[in-house]
């Protein structure tokens, strides 16, 4: 197994359902922060809002474990590092690669990973728990309906080896937002992300948008200039 960033335990599995639910399962018996959990095939995963999402061997399916003591209402920020913190691990081995709000990542336009987050509060309201359940396809790009999907080029990283990129990918980009804010993380997304401008459509809970991209908020949401206006979309599924 490749070396670990200090500070991280991972749990590697031959097969799981689903690595989010073994970490989930962990989370609420109370396990430290930094733990990770990885299979080499998982026959019940997920993608965005619920979709299967295939699993052959040979990509990488990791759900880490923070427990930042943030209020929630930043939750949706540290989905946006983890991102930031994705690319910066994987783009030494892909030329093309680029972000889409909130935190797919693409590779020449094409979706090549995904990141899903869930949280959990006590019962105090405070934030007790933020997993990130990351997909990526390393060796195998398998087809998703309506969109375009793609894999790292050859050959392979070992997924073990690209989780351990990851685990210290997330600790740098973690010191950056305790000590320089959420303005750097979102200036970083920024850089990473669609030109200003580009075409951009949402479809969310208010019904779908058409217009241009034009940035995101202090707050991390997404800017999108409409006929009628600048919108400003905080949950949607985002398309060319």
């Amino acid at each position: 197994m490749s070396d670990l960033p200090a500070g991280w335990r991972m749990l590697v599995h031959d097969q799981l359902p689903s690595t989010a639910d073994l970490l989930r399962q962990e989370a609420e018996s109370g396990a430290p922060e930094r733990l990770a959990i990885l299979a080499r095939r998982q026959t019940a995963g997920r993608g965005t809002r619920g979709r299967a999402w295939e699993s052959p061997p040979g990509n990488l399916y990791l759900s880490v474990l923070l427990r930042p003591a943030v209020p929630v209402r930043e939750v949706p920020q540290w989905g946006l590092l983890a991102a930031v913190a994705l690319h910066a691990a994987l783009a030494p081995l892909a030329a093309g690669l680029s972000l889409k709000w909130p935190n797919d990542l693409l590779l020449g336009g094409a979706k090549c990973a995904g990141i899903l987050s869930e949280a959990a509060l006590r019962p105090d309201g405070r934030l007790d728990w933020l997993a990130f359940g990351i997909g990526v396809n390393l060796a195998f790009a398998p087809e998703v309906p309506g969109r375009r999907t793609a894999a790292l080029p050859a050959p392979a990283l070992p997924p073990e080896e690209a989780a351990a990129r990851l685990m210290g990918s997330l600790d740098d980009w973690r010191t950056v937002m305790e000590g320089r804010g959420f303005a750097a993380i979102r200036q970083a997304w920024l850089d990473r992300g669609p030109a200003p401008g580009t075409p951009v459509g949402v479809t969310g809970p208010s019904g779908p948008l058409l217009g241009s991209f034009e940035g995101l908020d202090g707050t991390g949401a997404l800017l999108i200039r409409t006929a009628g206006g600048m919108e400003t979309v905080t949950a949607g599924d985002v398309h060319p």
